[in-house]
């Protein structure tokens, strides 16, 4: 390609945006991410983080950060004219376990855990340019060229639709969405300061007297709440206009609590949506991929929305940066929709059924479980496993054995070749960082291939056939 031609542009500077700069630039490839928007987003919205987004984060150097800048759930306390009822477990509890260093959702609210990739992106020489509004979007056999408002336009040799669920370039390249409507009723929500609340508990005002649900939660590392309120299906999109003032957001706590108007003193950002569950046809045209609420929009029930949003990035990256320094054939790109649009169905039908209460939230929603066995990339070549026993697509879990935390030998943008027990040493595997285990009962005797997004890729006996896998998948380039 020609000198000043980016090797990815990103579009949208949200949570899977951002992560997926950071990835791209931990593995030296030239991007550029663009915002719509002079900032990056204010709000509180997508505020838990499951574990294994946690895990993702640990890998990606910003885990740290995201601990740091958030905290717990709290228990919830149910309201009833002006009396606590009692606390109501808002998860069902969480089985400890070696295998991830994470158990339960870690609440931050969105505009802290973008703020902390955006920081990462920095340290790793990344950018993001504001105010770059997209308007088109054209691709050729060579790359993709992105016009802009401002009449400027940028030349890369792919490009990712990371601009919410009403994404421009979606739109642009005639990608259609299929859904439903979760709740004809659409919601507020608001990050706002109140007095008159203790912050050890999330406050649920269940509906009453016509009104609908009022929810009020400390915002871990803030001193703020977050203000969700169930509003008349008549508001909001193509109704009456919910009012997000000051003003506003006092008439509903008022109305559906034993608050006084004046108790909130101050909103800091607020905005209303109608609870929807979407998927978008494809999550591919050719040189432009889709990630994100681009590709999938949740009802925020359950917290599945940012966190698959930030593992399609994860998922994409090694892939992308594979292709481009030439390690991997160009057919390894189309195994990210592959893996990633079922993923993302599950998790719409998950996040739908927590919102009309036909489920509670438990281990699905922390997405420890998920994996890829029946992607190409996935090639299993033990026999007679057990029922339990760990494959190829599996996440692979963490452990210490020998003094090793695997996680730790895991981090990074490479690839792992991991011996488990009596299994023959292999000769070096270029490209991959080689680890040797005691027998570990969470992977059994074997040799595994560990992708760089931290799922088994290559599982055998011994490292005989690795090989072939490896070259196909760019290890031996890497």
């Amino acid at each position: 390609m020609a000198e000043g031609v980016l090797d990815v542009l990103v579009v949208g500077a949200g949570a899977a945006g951002l992560a997926l700069g950071v990835d791209l630039a931990r593995r030296g490839v030239r991007a550029l991410v663009v915002e719509r928007d002079g900032r990056l987003f204010p709000g509180s919205r997508g505020k838990g983080i499951q574990p294994r987004t946690m895990e993702v984060f640990d890998d990606l150097g910003v885990g740290d950060a995201v601990r740091a800048a958030g905290g717990p759930y709290p228990v919830g306390m149910i309201w009833r004219d002006g009396e606590r009822l009692g606390e109501h477990a808002m998860w069902d509890p969480a089985e400890v376990e070696e295998g991830s260093p994470y158990h339960e959702p870690w609440m931050v609210p969105q505009w802290r855990t973008q703020e902390a990739l955006f920081a990462r992106l920095g340290e790793l020489g990344g950018r993001v340019e504001f105010g770059r509004e997209l308007v088109g979007i054209t691709q050729d056999a060579e790359g993709v060229t992105a016009g802009f408002a401002d009449g400027t336009t940028v030349r890369a040799r792919y490009a990712v639709a990371a601009d919410g669920g009403r994404s421009t370039v979606r739109r642009l390249l005639g990608i259609g969405m299929t859904g439903e409507t979760v709740d004809p009723n659409p919601v507020l929500v608001a990050d706002v300061r109140i007095r008159g609340l203790d912050r050890d508990h999330w406050h649920i005002f269940p509906a009453a007297d016509g009104e609908g649900f009022l929810s009020l939660c400390p915002l871990a590392g803030t001193e703020d709440f977050q203000v969700s309120a169930q509003m008349p299906a008549a508001e909001g999109k193509g109704g009456a206009a919910i009012d997000l003032s000051l003003a506003g957001l006092r008439a509903v706590v008022a109305a559906r609590s034993h608050l006084e108007p004046g108790d909130v003193t101050e909103v800091r950002w607020a905005s209303d949506f109608r609870p929807r569950a979407a998927l978008a046809d494809r999550f591919r045209e050719g040189r432009v991929f889709l990630v994100g609420d681009a590709a999938h929009v949740h009802s925020p029930a359950g917290g599945q929305g940012l966190n698959t949003s930030v593992q399609d990035a994860y998922n994409l990256g090694w892939k992308l940066a594979a292709v481009l320094s030439g390690a991997a054939p160009e057919g390894l790109l189309g195994t990210y929709e592959e893996e990633r649009l079922p993923v993302a169905a599950d998790m719409l039908g998950l996040s739908t059924r927590i919102h009309r209460g036909e489920v509670r939230r438990g281990a699905a929603t922390r997405q420890l479980g998920l994996g890829y066995r029946d992607s190409s990339l996935a090639v299993e070549t033990r026999t007679a496993l057990p029922a339990e026993a760990l494959r190829a697509g599996d996440r692979a879990p963490d452990g210490v054995r020998a003094g090793l935390r695997l996680f730790d030998a895991y981090r990074g943008p490479h690839w792992t070749l991991l011996v488990v027990g009596g299994a023959p040493a292999p000769a070096e595997l270029p490209g991959a960082r080689t680890v040797r285990i005691p027998s570990y009962g969470a992977y059994g005797d074997g040799t595994f291939l560990i992708r760089p997004d931290g799922y088994v890729g290559w599982a055998g006996p011994t490292a005989e056939g690795v090989g072939p896998y490896a070259a196909g998948v760019g290890v031996l380039r890497a």
